[in-house]
């Protein structure tokens, strides 16, 4: 019996010293509890519809887009000092090459909202929240108009006109810093932009059949009405696939306004 006893003892000691040990693991190490209501923080941004300008339908489009704009963005520039390929790659951004609903139905190219100023018409379409109100014009011209007349006129902008004119990659990255748009790769869409389809070649003012180099003499050839690639080549003596390789072109297409620069005459 004592020992029968000594066991029992033992045995009630060992189960509770234990027993205890695990039930305080187990409150120090309490199960974490996941919210499934939790709502999942969405990035705004400003821009209508996205392009896919990979495939040969979105290179078309963005094609004809420049084709059509790029005089108007480059007297913008005269005007207002905002690179033109700055104003050109947010008009095929957020206007969806031209297809986004606004643009379509609104002529609005940048997704300007109506604001308290507003006296025009107005389009109604769900952005950041439901049914929100935005500018219709005239025609798409006004809207690039209005574009720069909104960055000129706000503070927030100022620091850009300090920026130079060929630095699109600063003024990609302001327009972010100053909350023209909250999607974070917004700078790197614009730049994308610009640099597929050469926009910066836009960007220049002052054009010279001379301009020293290096040493060496470049010409520029600005692209007129009724020009087409075998125009240009037989006026500076040279061939179409020569002004092709020297300007990277896609789908051997150029644009009113374009700038080209013409390689040296093997000749």
């Amino acid at each position: 019996m004592h020992l029968k006893l000594k066991f029992l003892i033992v045995l009630t000691v060992f189960t509770v010293t234990y027993g205890c040990g695990s039930a305080r693991r187990l409150k120090s190490k309490p199960v974490s509890k996941i919210n499934k209501t939790q709502p999942v923080q969405k990035t705004k941004t400003t821009f209508k519809k996205n392009i896919n300008l990979n495939n040969k339908s979105g290179l078309d489009r963005a094609n004809d887009y420049i084709l059509k704009f790029s005089s108007v963005a480059q007297e913008e520039m005269r005007k207002f000092k905002i690179p033109a390929s700055i104003t050109l790659a947010q008009g095929i951004l957020e206007s969806g090459v031209g297809y986004g609903r606004l643009a379509k139905e609104a002529n609005n190219h940048f997704g300007i909202k109506c604001h308290k100023d507003w006296k025009g018409k107005k389009i109604f379409h769900d952005d950041d929240q439901k049914g929100e109100c935005f500018r219709v014009y005239m025609n798409p011209n006004n809207s690039y108009r209005d574009h720069s007349n909104f960055l000129s006129n706000r503070s927030r902008y100022d620091f850009l006109f300090d920026l130079k004119i060929t630095n699109y990659k600063a003024w990609a990255k302001g327009l972010k810093k100053a909350g023209y748009a909250t999607d974070p790769n917004y700078p790197k869409k614009l730049i994308d932009i610009i640099e597929r389809y050469q926009l910066y070649k836009f960007d220049n003012f002052k054009l010279s059949k001379n301009i020293n180099k290096n040493n060496k003499a470049i010409t520029y050839h600005k692209v007129e009405k009724g020009d087409t690639l075998y125009s240009i080549s037989k006026k500076y003596a040279i061939t179409v696939n020569d002004i092709i390789i020297k300007n990277k072109l896609i789908n051997n297409k150029i644009f009113l306004g374009q700038i080209l620069e013409i390689p040296f005459s093997n000749n």
